[in-house]
Parts: structure tokens; C-alpha cells; sequence
């Protein structure tokens, strides 16, 4: 009786295990996850066809270069093409706007780029081909970043950090800062290059007063305060063309007027009134001679003009009240140098003006600017 119980356990017990077991794999697989079903999305033609075009052979630490890219639309309704950037190492796109022209059927674009670093990678370039008046969706195609060939310069101790395929000294001026030291400040311009770089060793004091850093043509005004016996401010930037060091050498022959302010960098030039007024009278009494000369006596009508703007020379220049403590720039740059500060409140003679600025003359005869707010309430 036992055994029969027994045994009739283990079939009931095996036959339960395989009901389970059947139950189980009878499931779909699809029906056991929360999620439901994603449909796959079938891989549509490759529309734009890209390829470098043109890529530098070898670039320059710090240098900014062009990439040109070849790209072809296979599809006449696919002619709007756009390019995004991802990835990419120690590089950065200076300008995401294209250059483009065509050739045939293919479209050439030009983009610039600057290495950051001693290796670089270009960025992953993806166009979108787009034609939305048809109402198609727009499809993409990658070019994947190459390694670039980096070479990282040696250069001698004067190296100023520029890098340019053309460097220019437009202007300068040398004056005396104080007992120990003078100040140098230029204007230059360049091509291909990114003035903000510049800096140069053995310096007590320097900085970028100005910039236009159009990355093509920038223009920068530079000041650097350097010590008295020094015969030539010397520094060097490398040409992109001649693939060399150049030197740039500016003579320290000081000022005798001692203007600390260089008067042909202002954004509004001053003359020289005397010159003007010695030109005024010397006009005027030729043309007075001349009337009085030939008896034509009405003409002395016309020498009212000449002495009026005689009379507009000799009036007493403007002067401004200026604050106690006033800070006093170089260039009328509100985030320009300060190279000193006024010690009490008092009158200054104007030379010009510029915007929010007054060029002033300070007691110890140098020349800077005022902001109009410093000048005295009363």
C-alpha cells in the first residue's frame, strides 16, 4: 500500500514539471519584456558623396589652416547641403561658414582650423542633404577626422608667438614711462594668424590694448614696458611662407615731448596747431598783399574767412575738471592700460576726444585719456 502511494506521488509530481515546462517555452519571447516592439528602420540610398580635398601636408603648432572638402549630391533634389563637426582632437574650427564653389557637379567647401596642441585630429564632418519642398526626409553622410601631420617650432628666446603668412609693423612709438623704464606701443597687422597669441619674454609688463582679430587680416595694438638701455625692442614671429623666423626690430629713439599716449594710434588724430597757425597767417597776408596790391578792394571781403579760423587757433584750449583718484588710460579703451592716476582733483587742458574719452594734458606733461564720467560734478 505504501509503495503504491509512493509511486503514485512521483507521477503526479513528474507530470506537474512538465506541464510547466511546456507552459514556459510556449510563451513568445517578444510577450515577456515591458517594452513594446520598435519596427526597423530600413537604410535608405547614400545620397552626398564627401572626400577631403584638400588637406596641409604638415601644419604648425598654433597655425590656421584650410580644409577644403569635396562633396557630391547624387540626387538633383538633394542640392542643400549642410556640415556639422563632432570629435576631433587639440583643434579648433575658426569659422563655420563655408567657402563654396563648384566645379561641374561637384561642390567644393573651404573651412579654417587652428591647432591646439602638439597632435591633432580633424572633427568628424557630417553633411545633411535636405530638399524640404519635396518634403523628403534629410539623410546625412560622415566623413570621419584624419590625423594630421603637427610639427611644434624651437624657437629662440624673442619669439613673440605669432604665427602668420604675413606680418606688417604699421606704426609706433617709443616714450618714457618713468626713471626706470620706457614703453613701447605699435600697431601691426597680419594674415592667417591669431594675434591674440602674441607675447613676449623677458618683459616687465605688456598687453593687447586693442584687436581686431579677423583671423585673415587682425590688427592688434600692443604696449610693452620695457627698462631704459635698451638700444631695440626686438622680436621674432614665424612666416608661414619662407617657413622661417623673422625679425622684427623697432629702434628705442624716445620722444622729446614725452607723451605717453601714441598720437597716431588715436582714433582721432590731433594736428599741430601751430603749424596750422603759421600756415593761417602766412596765407593771409599774402592774399591782404595781393588785394592791396592790385586796388581791388572788394575782395577783402574774402579775408573774412581766413581770420576767422585764426581766431578759432588762438582761443584758449578747453579744459576739464578732473576727479581726485581718476584713473588715466593709454588709448581711450574702457578695458585698456591704466598707467596712472590722478593725486588730487584738478583742472586739465583737452587735447581731443574720442567717444566716451578726453585727451587730456597731465601736469607732468604726458598725454592720456579721461573717461567723461571722472570729470568733477560741480
Amino acid at each position: 500500500m505504501i509503495r503504491l502511494l509512493l509511486a503514485f506521488l512521483l507521477v503526479f509530481q513528474f507530470s506537474f514539471a512538465e506541464d510547466n515546462n511546456v507552459s514556459s517555452e510556449s510563451i513568445p519571447a517578444d510577450t515577456i519584456s515591458d517594452t513594446p516592439p520598435v519596427a526597423a528602420q530600413p537604410a535608405g540610398p547614400q545620397i552626398v558623396y564627401l572626400s577631403y580635398s584638400s588637406v596641409p601636408n604638415k601644419i604648425i603648432n598654433g597655425e590656421i589652416f584650410a580644409v577644403t572638402i569635396k562633396s557630391l549630391s547624387t540626387d538633383s533634389n538633394y542640392q542643400d547641403i549642410s556640415f556639422t563637426f563632432e570629435n576631433g582632437s587639440h583643434i579648433v574650427l575658426i569659422d563655420d561658414k563655408t567657402t563654396q564653389t563648384k566645379e561641374g557637379n561637384y561642390f567644393y567647401d573651404t573651412f579654417y582650423f587652428q591647432v591646439t596642441g602638439s597632435s591633432a585630429t580633424l572633427p568628424d564632418i557630417i553633411a545633411t542633404a535636405s530638399d524640404d519642398a519635396q518634403g523628403t526626409y534629410p539623410t546625412t553622410t560622415t566623413l570621419k577626422g584624419q590625423s594630421l601631420n603637427v610639427i611644434t617650432l624651437n624657437p629662440r628666446s624673442d619669439f613673440s608667438n605669432v604665427i602668420a603668412e604675413e606680418f606688417n609693423l604699421v606704426t609706433h612709438k617709443i616714450t618714457s614711462y618713468d626713471k626706470n623704464n620706457n614703453i613701447v606701443l605699435f600697431t601691426a597687422t597680419a594674415t592667417r594668424s591669431d594675434l591674440s597669441r602674441m607675447k613676449m619674454k623677458d618683459v616687465t609688463k605688456q598687453g593687447i590694448e586693442s584687436i581686431d582679430n579677423s583671423f585673415m587680416s587682425p590688427k592688434i595694438t600692443y604696449y610693452a614696458i620695457i627698462k631704459k638701455g635698451v638700444q631695440s625692442f626686438d622680436f621674432t614671429y614665424y612666416n608661414l611662407k619662407n617657413q622661417t623666423f623673422e625679425k622684427i626690430s623697432i629702434p628705442i629713439v624716445i620722444d622729446d615731448d614725452k607723451v605717453t599716449t601714441m598720437s597716431d594710434l588715436d582714433p582721432k588724430d590731433q594736428q599741430f596747431t601751430g603749424l596750422k597757425l603759421a600756415i593761417t597767417v602766412i596765407f593771409l597776408l599774402t592774399l591782404f598783399t595781393l588785394i592791396m596790391w592790385k586796388k581791388k578792394y572788394k575782395f577783402l571781403v574774402i579775408l573774412i574767412l581766413p581770420i576767422a579760423y585764426l581766431v578759432y587757433l588762438m582761443k584758449p584750449a578747453d579744459s576739464m575738471c578732473v576727479k581726485q583718484g581718476s584713473n588715466v588710460y593709454l588709448l581711450p579703451l574702457t578695458n585698456g592700460t591704466i598707467f596712472e592716476k590722478t593725486t588730487s582733483q584738478e583742472n586739465l587742458e583737452i587735447e581731443g576726444e574720442s567717444g566716451n574719452f578726453k585727451k587730456v594734458k597731465l601736469s607732468s606733461d604726458k598725454i592720456g585719456w579721461i573717461r567723461n564720467e571722472d570729470a568733477c560734478s560741480n
